[in-house]
């Protein structure tokens, strides 16, 4: 019985951290209707994702490190890395497994990435990591 027990507190701590580990904040600006459209993508996703209106998303941007480069319209933030602009949940969720990257980028709003879908137009676009040291390195092509 209790072997059975602590079987049980263990799946719900693990439970517990998997959860945490799928919210993002969400910053984003109050006039942009893609940006509610890549959080409905995470959303669909299986992240939960607190919406934050922010009337100064330059201020957020550095604060969070976002190179001017990199940066979309909105940014989020998971376990204390950023996630720039329009990046696709699965590589989101692949963020927590990279300790060598402090933040993802889709830099502008690429056609046919996740919230910026205009039917069958689609744009070729890279997801960008930024390495602990500063350093852009391609994590994906879509």
């Amino acid at each position: 019985m209790l072997r059975k027990h602590l079987l049980t507190v263990g799946l719900l701590a693990i439970t517990g951290l998997a959860q945490a580990a799928e919210t993002l904040d969400v910053y984003r600006d109050p006039n942009c209707g893609c940006c509610k459209a890549w959080i409905s993508h995470l959303r669909d996703n299986g992240f939960t994702v607190n919406d934050h209106v922010e009337p100064n998303m330059s201020a957020v941007k550095q604060r969070l490190g976002v190179a001017p480069r990199l940066a979309s319209c909105h940014t989020g933030v998971i376990d204390g890395k950023f996630v720039e602009g329009h990046v696709p949940a699965e590589q989101v969720r692949l963020l927590a497994k990279r300790d060598d990257l402090k933040g993802l980028a889709v830099p502008g709003m690429p056609m046919g990435s996740p919230g910026m879908e205009m039917g069958d137009h689609k744009d070729a676009y890279q997801v960008i990591g930024v390495t602990q040291d500063g350093k852009d390195t391609v994590v994906a092509n879509y």
